[in-house]
């Protein structure tokens, strides 16, 4: 083990590990093998792997997968409420940057790394990969 506090040693890759799920983890954006990870290196850019446990995010691939949850289930609704506030209500420019503008980014942008990080643990809990076609 590493004689420094706090720093933890990289295990062996075949090593015996728990079966966490991808809710727990990816939500909060860690690796999706050991937990104790971080899965990110910026807001929505993935690290080439784990500094724990040493496990690649190569088999990662969420595609538009984020984008897609937050344009059905979070920008639909703030662009409904800003267009509805202009309906009932037509009130200056200034409300709309009060109000619709950060409601906007809070449910559009907020959640995209959260989704993003479950998407990928998702990917590796459930051993997902490109389909193929059977007998061809």
């Amino acid at each position: 083990m590493n004689s420094m506090p706090g720093k933890m040693e990289a295990q062996p890759q075949d090593g015996p590990w728990p079966k966490l799920e991808p809710i727990r983890t990816g939500l909060r954006g860690r690796c999706p093998r050991c937990g104790q990870g971080h899965l990110f290196q910026g807001f929505l850019k993935l690290r080439d792997g784990c500094e724990v446990c040493g496990l690649s995010y190569d088999f990662a691939d969420p595609a538009d997968g984020p984008a897609f949850f937050v344009i059905c289930f979070g920008c639909v609704p703030a662009v409904t409420f800003a267009l509805l506030l202009e309906i009932w209500l037509s009130p200056a420019w200034w409300v709309h940057l009060v109000t619709s503008l950060p409601f906007l980014i809070v449910t559009c942008v907020l959640p995209l790394r959260p989704l993003k990080g479950w998407l990928v643990c998702s990917q590796f809990f459930f051993k997902a990969g490109e389909g193929r076609i059977a007998g061809g």
